[in-house]
């Protein structure tokens, strides 16, 4: 995965620095659980052994080997959606970590001390590190296609290199620095583009979308972060629309306390026979205890979700109090076209994917956006249903002509540098 991270800012000077350090990891928090197959839920031995070692905390793999060796049984678990989290200790590297976890923020439903919601912070300003994600394939021996970015921005299938064999010590060559990646180039995929309409691994179920969030938990004691794997789209989406709002508002990512949680969504999927099926879901869901408004508006902070270091951050390098035009919030484009009844967090999450794809969403452009918004709509604007679409209708309009969008938000940061330099 694109999780790789630099750990060092000066020239490698040992053969540890030459590679690319992953953050550490101590543990593990799965997204849902494992049950035995309806053929298998009337194996009396089965049920009991895979009872006494979920109640011992063992692992989903191990149980599944178990009842492999022991009772035969092949492929007898399979996934099952649940409201909560599942937090073993088996899946930390200290064990004590996973009560701890449970202890701070575990609730009792009626189903026992279960984890469903709890806050994370990421490590990273980059939403790409805290959720690294790709395409990828697996066999029992590990990874064997994965999809990475190359500089050319397109999406390609690679794979590792085949080992080389050394003719004279009749052994294969022995590999350096970690095993060689090439892209896969194949009568399956010969330009080695990675085109899930085309790939024969994903149209047979084999390779899948891969993520997962890497944070800290408040108050939780350990040398590493922790994991939560996903393979739903709709979850990456959604993670990634918070974290782009957070980051237009504050300019950053960490010191924010996010929180983690499940809520159930009707999502479509295609079934075997090409049709459109609605079904209801449990996915997990990213959000943030902040006054979103608050933040775009430039107002003093003064909610918990923040942690102190994060209040005395400038949020907006400009006085609030001079933002509005003096003719009050302008209208740019057909604040209609959109469908009324749509949800306002929705209407933001498309804007957060306008800005992206505008560029807007990158730290050098964040603030000049912000004194346009305020400029052109008015305080209080992000809260405004009317004045989010017509937001949202200046910025698809801007996809055929952005030269005229950064006309007017450079127009709007130069007033308002007027302004503060009058008011000198």
């Amino acid at each position: 995965m694109n999780a790789a991270v630099p750990m060092f800012d000066h020239a490698p000077r040992s053969l540890v620095e030459e590679r690319v350090i992953r953050p550490p990891t101590i543990g593990k928090i799965r997204p849902g659980i494992k049950v035995l197959t309806r053929a298998h839920q009337t194996n009396e031995k089965a049920v009991k052994l895979y009872h006494e070692m979920v109640a011992a905390g063992e692992s989903y793999e191990a149980i599944g080997k178990v009842l492999e060796t022991s009772l035969q049984l092949r492929n007898a678990l399979i996934p099952k959606n649940v409201p909560y989290f599942v937090c073993r200790r088996s899946d930390f590297s200290n064990s004590d970590t996973a009560d701890e976890i449970l202890k701070l923020y575990g609730e009792d439903r009626g189903q026992g001390l279960k984890l469903y919601r709890f806050p994370v912070m990421f490590a990273f300003d980059d939403w790409l590190r805290n959720v690294p994600n790709q395409m990828a394939a697996y066999t029992s021996s590990g990874r064997q296609y994965f999809s990475e970015y190359d500089r050319d921005g397109k999406r390609y299938c690679k794979m590792y290199a085949p080992v080389e064999r050394d003719a004279r010590a009749q052994r294969a060559r022995r590999s350096f620095g970690g095993r060689l990646v090439v892209h896969r180039q194949d009568d399956d995929i010969p330009d080695g583009i990675c085109d899930p309409h085309l790939c024969p691994q994903y149209q047979d179920r084999k390779c899948n979308l891969t993520a997962t969030f890497v944070f800290a938990i408040p108050e939780v004691k350990g040398l590493g972060l922790i994991e939560l794997p996903t393979n739903s789209i709709y979850v990456l989406q959604k993670a990634y629309s918070a974290m782009q709002t957070v980051s237009l508002a504050r300019g950053r990512l960490t010191g924010t306390r996010f929180w983690l949680s499940k809520k159930e969504f009707e999502i479509t999927r295609i079934d075997d026979n090409g049709q459109a099926v609605r079904q209801k879901q449990m996915l997990t869901v990213l959000d943030a205890d902040i006054d979103l408004s608050a933040l775009l508006d430039g107002a003093e902070q003064n909610q918990p979700a923040l942690e102190s270091a994060s209040r005395a951050v400038a949020l907006v390098e400009f006085d609030a109090s001079s933002e509005a035009s003096d003719n009050g919030p302008l209208q740019h484009g057909d604040a209609n076209r959109h469908d009324p009844n749509e949800p306002l967090e929705d209407k933001r999450q498309r804007m957060s994917d306008l800005l992206q794809r505008l560029g807007l969403n990158q730290p050098g452009r964040q603030n000049g956006f912000r004194i346009y918004a305020h400029h052109t709509y008015g305080r209080g604007w992000i809260e405004r249903v009317v004045d989010v679409d017509a937001m949202n209708a200046r910025l698809e309009d801007a996809l055929d002509d952005p030269a005229s969008l950064d006309a007017e938000i450079q127009d709007a940061v130069a007033r308002k540098r007027l302004t503060s330099d009058s008011s000198i």
